[in-house]
This record gives C-alpha cells, structure tokens and sequence, in this order.
C-alpha cells in the first residue's frame, strides 16, 4: 500500500523531468574542415601560390646543400698546398686542388699555375675565379627575391577576385545572405593569407642563404689572401 502511494507520488516528478530533457535544445557538432578544402576554397589563384611555393622550397633546399657544402672546412688543405709549393711541386699542388671540390680550392688552382708571373697577375686571376664562385653560390637567390615580392601580390589579386565574385552573386540572386558573402570570402581571406605566407618564406630563405654566402666568401676571401701573402713572402 505505502509503495503504491509513493510511485504515485514520484510519477509526476519523473514525467516532469523527462519532459525538461527533451525540451532541452541539441547544439550540432561543428563541423570540421581540413586543410586541403580551405586551400581550394581560395580559388584558381591558388594555383600560381602554389607553383611559387614549390618553387621556392626547391630552391632553398638545393641552395642551401651548395653553400654548406661550399663552406665546409677545408682541413690541412691550405697547409698541404703550401708544402707543395715550397718543395716547387707545383703538378702535385694543382693535382690537389682539383681533388678538393671547394672554391677555395679552385681559386688558388688558378693561382698556382701562374706561379712565376707577377704577382699582380696571379692577384687578379684569383679574384676573378672568386668572382664566378660567388656567383654560382648566388644562383637561384635573386629567383626567391622575386617570389618574395610576387607572391603577396597574388594574394591581392585573389582579394579583389573575392570582392568581384561577392557582388557578382549579389548581382544575380539580389541577396546579400551571409551564405552569399562567405562564399566569396573565402577566396578572399585564404589566398591572401596564403599569398603573405608563401612571400614571408620566400623572404626570410632569401635573407638567411644571403647570411650564409656572406660567411663564405669572408672564408674564401681570407684564404686567397694568406695564398698572396704566402707568395710573396721573401724566400718565395
């Protein structure tokens, strides 16, 4: 008796909480977007971004491989080629250098076989070499320079096509929905998020290989300079 009065007594209450947790609104789950759908949101200006970026990872990589491999540490390179030169050896020092794949060592090959000329010569003909040594460790560079400033600009250009696309569907369906403008935003804000991006890299790779060809030729020049001074010392 007393559990039949209490079930009727709680019956109200259940019903009334289960009503409470079906009245209660569902929040859908946002939907998630990867990567590659917000790239091809930007539109077709994404592919000329894209071909900049590929690029300019290439160039950098590669770029970078030359110029470490062109500042690594010549040894007792310098040490050997004036042993050689002091016992007048001369075939065995240019045989040496062009074991040595460095430019260091190209340069004083060219030195070495004007050993007998004056010393002016030899001065110049090291400087040129050296001229053409930084040149090929420059190479590619001035290409990075460009996307660094190309880039952003297509960036731009896929703002403004945005801006025309938005007022295009507007244009056609007179309705200014937030689902019309987004569409247009997107090529908006993701090409030009993405040109920045791709021309920021671009730049910061330019000014860093710069650094690092700096330090080279200071090597290079530092080792042509102690070849002169060691030819024209007197016993020389």
């Amino acid at each position: 008796m007393i559990l039949s009065i209490l079930l009727q007594a709680t019956t109200p209450v259940v019903d009334s909480i289960h009503s409470a947790v079906n009245s209660i609104p569902v929040v859908a789950k946002p939907a998630s977007i990867s990567l590659w759908d917000i790239l091809q949101k930007g539109g077709l200006i994404m592919i000329p971004i894209g071909i900049l970026f590929v690029v300019a990872i290439y160039i950098f990589i590669e770029r970078y491989i030359t110029i470490r491999n062109a500042s690594a540490s010549e040894g007792n390179f310098m040490n050997d080629i004036q042993e050689l030169i002091e016992s007048e050896k001369i075939d065995k020092a240019v045989l040496l250098c062009k074991k040595n794949d460095l430019p260091i060592a190209r340069m004083v090959e060219k030195g070495i076989k004007r050993i007998g000329r004056p010393i002016k010569e030899i001065e110049e003909s090291i400087e040129i070499m050296g001229k053409f040594e930084v040149y090929e460790l420059e190479k590619g560079l001035p290409i990075l320079a460009v996307i660094a400033g190309i880039a952003p600009m297509f960036g731009f250009l896929g703002t403004i096509l945005g801006v025309i696309k938005i007022f295009f569907d507007i244009s056609q369906t007179s309705d200014v929905s937030i689902g019309v403008v987004s569409s247009g935003l997107y090529v908006k804000m993701v090409s030009s998020a993405s040109g920045l991006i791709v021309g920021i890299l671009a730049y910061v790779f330019y000014n860093w290989l710069n650094i690092k060809v700096g330090k080279a030729v200071n090597k290079m020049e530092r080792n042509a300079m102690n070849f002169i001074d060691f030819l024209q010392e007197p016993s020389k």
